[in-house]
């Protein structure tokens, strides 16, 4: 089939499907989209609550649990304990398909009545305030985290330990702070792109590389200060001249740092390693991918994000472990053949589900657990099924709800407290206006500040045990936060500021560093005549980079004569 253009029944813009689009979709038996692509991701977002965290009691045992729906929500909320336990029955909230009724009607009403996890983490101890997180010790307010130890105020950390602040350490990472994008590294903070290296301090762009402060595009040096040279006394005594402790200090760096990145490092048009006809970013040991970002081990997919492990699928946002033939699915590990699913684990051949753990041939189910061949969370035998789902998924074609993910309108958490707040954020009297819903108590605590920020000590040195009793108040959005003991240890020891922003705020900043999940036709910036080209590079490209942007934007060819 050839590509053909639609008109987005969301945002009301065109966009394009490709043929191989078109053959996909045929090879999953499903039509294709209406929404465009970008709408299609905010619909992802908008159900995944990833760390708006609330306390409710357990609708089973009574008891205090910590959890991502807020206690206004009319759902039945069972703390992990009580939902992987036997105390209950999903097919006790089982129901007929009525057929005179729209599908997503009924899914709705189903998810009122079978019982919901508080959250989801797995095998993980002394970490009650994480989410989608596993096999974690030692974890405090982190999130997309696993196989950690020791880790607090991050997001998407993986097999780390003592990091604080951090987001998207792919693997390795040790004794971390305030380090963005980074794998294999040790003892560093405030760096991004950051590879094999130890000892870094606000760092762009450095691989294979140790002891180097405030510079960019480097590759297997050392004692470099501010991109340049130096001996090791030399450097050594440069630094001790810097007073990392103060909070004043590192405003200043952190300006610095910024206008580096922005203004005088060289940016490779993709950021990525060992990939073959591979579009977007930060992607790793991909093939045939296309419009991907945050991607590994990937082969033949398009519009994914945030994921890994993962062959032949479309439109997934943090989805990996062995995925294959998916589509249109968010928060989901370890599953096959499953399309328009949300939080669900280990699971193949599933159709429009949400947090079913272990199972196979479902249809429309809510918080099943080792079942297989139910609809609407009723049992059936295999004929039973199978003649049911298709007649189910005709009548969904007749009422125009099959072949798209869940209505955001239906979405057990609420826009605010998701990603899609953080990543394309609207106001309360937008959400409202589509039909959408706005939490209006958000957790957080206001007005109780014990101590005005301009009585925090500048340096860490000045801190002492006693004084981390105080309620701290966020420069940014007001809310107040905590300092814990292990958090004023880690800042001791690795000589770091009391922060001036909650963990919340903080996070927002380190995302305000990363490129967005969006890509745009350039052309390289490169001037230099001695990369083999005239006054101008010629090369073209698809890149995170928008156009207006100020960075030098260089093609891999330009890249690696400037860098490597």
């Amino acid at each position: 089939m050839n590509p053909a253009t639609r008109n987005c029944q969301n945002c009301h813009q065109d966009f394009t499907i490709e043929s191989d689009d078109f053959a996909f979709y045929e090879k999953l038996g499903v039509p294709a989209p209406t929404w465009c692509v970008d709408c299609r991701q905010q619909r992802r977002y908008a159900w995944r609550n990833e760390r708006t965290l609330y306390r409710r009691n357990c609708d089973l045992c009574q008891r205090s649990t910590v959890t991502i729906y807020s206690p206004e929500k009319p759902y039945k909320v069972y703390c992990l304990s009580c939902w992987w336990g036997d105390a209950w029955d999903v097919t006790d909230s089982g129901q007929d398909f009525d057929f005179s009724r729209p599908f997503f009607e009924q899914f709705a009403e189903l998810q009122h009545k079978a019982p919901r996890m508080a959250l989801l983490a797995k095998n993980s101890t002394n970490s009650d305030y994480t989410n989608h997180c596993g096999n974690n010790k030692n974890a405090y307010i982190s999130f997309a985290t696993f196989d950690s130890e020791n880790i607090l105020y991050t997001t998407w950390c993986m097999n780390s330990r003592d990091c604080t602040d951090c987001s998207y350490i792919y693997d390795k990472g040790e004794k971390l702070h305030d380090c963005i994008d980074t794998q294999n590294s040790y003892k560093s903070q405030s760096c991004l792109l950051l590879n094999s290296s130890t000892d870094c301090r606000y760092c762009y762009d450095v691989n294979g590389s140790g002891n180097c402060f405030m510079s960019s595009n480097l590759r297997n040096q050392n004692y470099v200060f501010r991109n340049q040279k130096l001996s090791r006394e030399e450097y050594l005594e440069k630094m001790k001249e810097i007073d990392f402790g103060s909070y004043t200090v590192r405003e200043g760096l952190l300006r610095e740092y910024k206008d580096m990145i922005a203004y005088r490092a060289v940016h490779k048009f993709m950021q990525g390693e060992r990939n073959l006809n591979a579009h977007g970013n930060l992607l790793f040991n991909c093939k045939n991918v296309d419009n991907c970002f945050e991607l590994d081990r990937a082969e033949d997919c398009k519009n994914i994000y945030g994921s890994l492990d993962i062959k032949d699928s479309m439109d997934l946002y943090h989805v990996g472990r062995k995925v294959e033939l998916c589509y249109e699915c968010q928060g989901c590990t370890g599953i096959y053949n499953t399309q328009f699913s949300h939080l669900c684990y280990d699971n193949s051949h599933l159709m429009y589900c949400d947090s079913c753990q272990n199972s196979q041939n479902l249809f429309g189910c809510v918080s099943v657990k080792k079942g297989e061949y139910m609809i609407l969370n009723k049992k059936y035998t295999k004929e039973e099924y199978t003649e049911l789902k298709n007649k189910i998924i005709e009548h969904m074609k007749q009422t125009g709800e099959y072949g798209e993910f869940f209505p955001v309108a239906i979405a057990p958490v609420y826009y605010n407290e998701t990603r899609g707040a953080i990543y394309l954020p609207m106001t309360r009297d937008e959400v409202l206006a589509h039909g959408w819903h706005w939490e209006d108590k958000v957790s957080g605590v206001f007005d109780k500040g014990t101590i005005a920020m301009s009585d925090v000590p500048d340096s860490i040195a000045d801190v002492d045990e006693a004084f981390i009793k105080n309620v701290f108040t966020c420069a940014t959005c007001t809310k107040n936060f905590n300092i814990t003991a292990d958090e004023l240890t880690f800042y001791k020891r690795e000589v770091i500021p009391l922060p001036r922003k909650c963990p919340d705020c903080r996070e927002k900043d380190r995302i305000a560093l990363r490129l967005p999940r969006k890509l745009w036709h350039r052309r390289c910036t490169c001037t230099k005549e001695n990369h083999d080209h005239g006054s101008i590079c010629p090369n073209e490209f698809e890149t995170a980079y928008s156009p207006e942007r100020p960075e030098m934007v260089y093609c891999e060819s330009c890249y690696q004569k400037e860098v490597l």
